[in-house]
């Protein structure tokens, strides 16, 4: 997956110029943060923010997008035209949600760091036209003004926060989401223990799960198994010289949950690991509507079955 055009190329010119080696250190840095779950960015200088740019905007823009499309696979009616984003950043959800939504027209960005809200703001200039807010504001402790919108996101915000100020949190923003409420989160063990608690209390709440559950029970994996899923990531050519790699591409594992107010219709089994392929047969890994998550194996005796599942990546909803 790659960016659109328009951010790609925006944020080739805010990197134009910048030292490489300055870039490496400060992406170095993020890095570290995000693979040791040390609490996110903190994007503490210009050239941090640059490196976010980088090296973690392109990564986030592809696990939310992701998840966009899981949510608008699930429910094709649904055409959000108003949205409210925690913990924007530079914008990167509603990039994606743009993306998914071309229809989306009012937007509300809500973001702590001045830095990154500055950036985010040149790269929305360059976007589709739309009503664009944006607000500095904590979201673990500042009250949000707003009323209910139809798309609400919380993308790689959990991770940042302590327990009791996630709970808070996520009771504010079920309060703010007139249908549809999505969390993103890093596709790690501590991300997916992050998001199976958000979906307990958001249940707890009344909500209705979209994706990527296709059941309201008790998660059935166990730990030191875990649900996640992955996105591969086009590298630019800067983007490979300041993680100094050779391969043009990485994949960024993520974890989602998407809600509403709304029951949809009901969902196939999930494929929730990366499928494997072998002559005649296909493995996958599937968490089913029964609450059950099993390993199940399709040969080409299974005839349109093996067709589909030989179609399926990672993420996948089998048709039942």
């Amino acid at each position: 997956m790659e960016l659109p055009p328009p951010l790609r190329h925006t944020v080739g010119r805010l990197l134009d110029g910048v030292a490489l080696s300055d870039l490496a250190a400060a992406a170095a840095a993020l890095s570290r943060r995000y693979r040791d779950e040390a609490g996110g960015c903190h994007v503490a200088s210009d050239v941090s923010a640059l490196a976010y740019l980088a090296v973690r905007l392109p990564a986030t823009y592809a696990a939310a997008r992701a998840s966009f499309a899981a949510v608008a696979h699930a429910r094709p009616g649904f055409s959000p035209a108003t949205m409210l984003d925690i913990g924007a950043g530079p914008g990167t959800a509603l990039w994606a949600a743009a993306d998914c939504w071309p229809d989306l027209a009012d937007v509300l960005l809500v973001e702590r760091s001045t830095l990154l809200r500055a950036y985010g703001e040149r790269l929305a200039a360059e976007g589709p036209s739309r009503r664009i807010v944006w607000r500095h504001a904590d979201a673990a402790r500042d009250t949000i003004d707003s009323a209910p919108r139809d798309l609400v996101t919380l993308s790689y915000v959990l991770n940042e926060l302590s327990s009791d100020a996630r709970s808070g949190l996520l009771e504010r923003l079920w309060r703010l989401t007139g249908d549809l409420l999505v969390i993103v989160e890093p596709g790690t063990p501590a991300g997916w223990r992050r998001i199976v608690s958000a979906r307990d209390a958001l249940m707890r709440q009344g909500a209705n799960i979209v994706a990527p559950c296709p059941h309201a029970k008790e998660c059935p994996l166990q730990s030191p198994d875990w649900c996640h899923f992955a996105e591969r990531v086009a590298r630019s050519r800067l983007h490979l010289r300041v993680k100094d790699a050779d391969v043009p591409w990485e994949d960024e594992k993520f974890i989602y949950l998407a809600v509403s107010r709304t029951v949809g219709p009901s969902a196939g089994s999930r494929v929730i690991a990366r499928p494997r392929k072998r002559g005649g047969h296909v493995t996958l890994k599937l968490c089913r509507p029964d609450g059950s998550a099993i390993e199940q194996l399709f040969s080409r005796r299974d005839g349109a079955r093996f067709k589909q599942a030989s179609r399926l990546s990672w993420g996948g909803s089998v048709e039942e």
